[in-house]
């Protein structure tokens, strides 16, 4: 597993990537340094190797899943941007939902819908296994409006400018902040000022860069923003890295890195999520 290091010293928080691309898989060889499957980051507490913080769980989760080791009696907390396919259609593959494990889901959503939500891809025909059929105990819970905290990290969720809505989350302890706003686009005056208080002095933002500037007219209303409005958004709330994320399933990866050469021209501690990379914090 690839380790980057974004501030000096020993980390507070790390967060992994396992699942960068948007809208759909891509496992083809031209996109394979970045990575093919879809949103899905764990926040890491060093020392702490019993937390289990995930957030999303597109395709990149089974990834995730199988690097445990094979025990049970853990127990996860899965945050939920919102419900796309592609940030749900991994966890039919998340190896611990089907042994004797606790999974804590949460998202805006009330507990019957969201359990409803993740029962509704696993019935037949689609699935050959019903999520009420698995081994671990499930919970569902509603975000609050305010910050909860879980295992010493603090997350504060806030609403995105989404189709049907997404969330965004503040991720912090002991001063290390990691912010994750995938599916948000930009240009609603409210929601890019909630956005931007969440990521003000940020350690890492992963942000929403789907399209280019030239592609995103074609785009507006879709949900999606660029890597120019996230370099701007980093400048403004003077976030220490800025991570390009939800990467289109058009993009190369010789397409990215010209994107990143573009993005550092305006905010120069820039990179492209890439699975596989560990990020520090603090």
């Amino acid at each position: 597993m690839q380790s980057t290091t974004s501030t000096e010293g020993s980390p507070t928080l790390q967060v992994r990537l396992w699942g960068t691309r948007g809208t759909i898989p891509t496992p083809i060889a031209a996109n394979l340094g970045h990575g093919g499957n879809t949103s899905c980051i764990q926040i890491l507490v060093p020392g702490q190797p019993e937390t289990h913080l995930i957030f999303d769980a597109g395709t990149g989760i089974r990834a995730l899943g199988h690097s445990l080791p094979h025990e049970t009696g853990r127990r996860f907390h899965i945050f939920f941007t919102h419900f796309h396919w592609d940030h749900i259609q991994g966890l039919p593959s998340f190896g611990p939902l089907f042994s004797r494990n606790t999974i804590d889901f949460h998202s805006s959503r009330s507990p019957d819908e969201l359990r409803r939500v993740l029962q509704a891809q696993m019935t037949a025909p689609c699935f050959p296994i019903e999520f009420d059929s698995v081994f671990s105990s499930r919970s569902f819970h509603q975000l609050a409006a305010d910050a909860s905290q879980i295992e010493g990290v603090t997350i504060e969720p806030f609403a995105l400018h989404h189709p049907g809505d997404a969330t965004g989350y503040r991720i912090s302890r002991s001063g290390a902040t990691i912010v994750y706003a995938t599916d948000h686009e930009h240009g609603n005056a409210e929601a890019d000022g909630r956005l931007l208080h969440a990521a003000t002095n940020a350690d890492i933002l992963l942000y929403d860069s789907q399209y280019t500037p030239e592609s995103y007219p074609q785009h507006i209303g879709w949900g999606h923003s660029t890597w120019l409005e996230a370099t701007r958004l980093a400048t403004r709330a003077q976030v220490k890295q800025l991570v390009l994320f939800h990467h289109d399933p058009t993009h190369d990866d010789a397409t990215l890195h010209r994107i990143v050469d573009q993005a550092r021209e305006h905010f120069p501690n820039t990179i492209a999520a890439t699975e596989g990379t560990t990020l520090n914090a603090g």
